[in-house]
């Protein structure tokens, strides 16, 4: 895929193709084979009733962080299954997502996500998470 400048453009050229990451203000930040991190900004749309960031949200970030990261190495993929852990309430400025693969393969590829809330400088880790992807082409989408 080129250097990670080649890299880096290409996942936001893929995050930007997205309604829904464009709607959540997911920005990759930075990205390079087989790591990927996004961010995203606080905002009250994505809040559960306690005034935290949603689960569904953190698993979206989680999934999506994964995804790109499994892209970086095996082209066009598909999650099939991805499981997240909530660990404390997710409260801050912004929260950032880094995932990486954790075994790339033909068929297959793992990843690995840590996902951070942001709050006055400091970062918490608020979830982690994993995804299992599969390559697909064209045709089978």
């Amino acid at each position: 895929m080129g250097d990670s400048s080649d890299v880096l453009d290409f996942i936001r050229g893929i995050n930007n193709l997205v309604p829904f990451n464009r709607r959540c203000g997911m920005e990759v930040i930075s990205a390079e084979p087989g790591s990927v991190t996004l961010e995203m900004p606080w905002s009250g749309d994505s809040a559960q009733y306690s005034g935290f960031l949603h689960a569904g949200i953190i698993g979206a970030l989680i999934e999506t962080t994964c995804g790109f990261a499994a892209v970086t190495v095996a082209g066009r993929v598909l999650a099939t299954h991805y499981s997240v852990s909530c660990l404390r309430p997710a409260v801050g400025e912004r929260f950032v997502a880094r995932a990486h693969v954790v075994k790339p393969g033909k068929t297959q590829v793992f990843t690995s996500c840590e996902l951070y809330a942001v709050r006055q400088g400091s970062e918490k880790l608020v979830a982690t998470g994993q995804a299992l992807l599969v390559p697909v082409s064209s045709s089978e989408a």
